[in-house]
């Protein structure tokens, strides 16, 4: 868990990097397409879609290029054919790492993958290796100087949240993805500003890194996956201590 929470907050500042390079427009849209595909263009009806919209929204994508994204994934627009695929594998320190990929051409993203992991002191795993590590929740996080501890438990709890907890600068709330929509309506109903608001796969153990070489591997690899065009998702189970990710900058 406390892993994830390091990571989450680092790949917040990344997405925001990536917005100045269009790179997490891009990314989304092609969320979107596979979204509209699989489940129509309503976002009233597809509960993916509509999650897609609102990551669309937060990262400031104008309205015309999501009308544009929902309309090729209904067939309305010409566009590419994206399919999706979870990549496994181990990183440094056997940190288990998770890669969930949007592609139309897996002949090319497959070895893509792989090259990343190899290159960066990991390796590329087969189907399930690391999966039954993970746990696929909604996770949103609340900065602690924009609530109070008691009162947001007790909002969280009523909404369906299974767990909150105070990794100091954040409180991160837990639940199931089918209460994830009403948890967080239920917060931006009380204005409380959330940091990181996501269905995400969070893992059941961590693996403590404990020297910043370690740290350094590890993050390059997670910076490499993030930067792939056909990467949406990279999740992880390392446990890098806040004194340590302070010294990578």
């Amino acid at each position: 868990m406390s892993g994830h929470s390091h990571w989450a907050g680092i790949k917040h500042k990344k997405a925001a990097n990536d917005a100045k390079r269009g790179k997490v427009w891009s990314k989304i849209a092609r969320m979107i397409i596979v979204a509209a595909k699989q489940g129509g263009g309503d976002p009233g009806a597809n509960l993916s879609l509509r999650y897609a919209i609102d990551k669309a929204k937060a990262a400031n994508m104008p309205k015309d290029t999501i009308e544009k994204a929902i309309k090729k994934g209904t067939g309305d627009l010409a566009g590419s054919n994206f399919e999706e695929i979870a990549y496994e594998g181990y990183g440094p320190n056997g940190v288990a790492v998770m890669v969930e990929a949007l592609t139309d051409n897996r002949n090319r993203t497959g070895p893509e993958i792989k090259r990343i992991f190899e290159k960066h002191g990991g390796s590329l795993g087969t189907t399930g290796c690391v999966g039954w590590m993970f746990s696929k929740k909604g996770l949103i996080t609340v900065r602690t100087d924009k609530a109070n501890e008691d009162e947001l438990l007790e909002l969280a709890l009523s909404a369906g949240a299974d767990d909150m907890q105070n990794t100091g600068e954040v409180f991160e709330i837990t639940c199931e993805p089918s209460a994830y929509e009403e948890l967080k309506e239920k917060l931006e109903e009380k204005e409380i500003e959330t940091e990181i608001a996501e269905v995400s796969m969070v893992p059941q153990n961590a693996v403590a890194v404990g020297d910043i070489q370690t740290a350094k591997k590890i993050m390059s690899l997670m910076d490499a996956f993030e930067d792939h065009d056909d990467v949406q998702n990279t999740y992880a189970n390392f446990d890098i201590p806040d004194e340590i990710i302070g010294q990578l900058g």
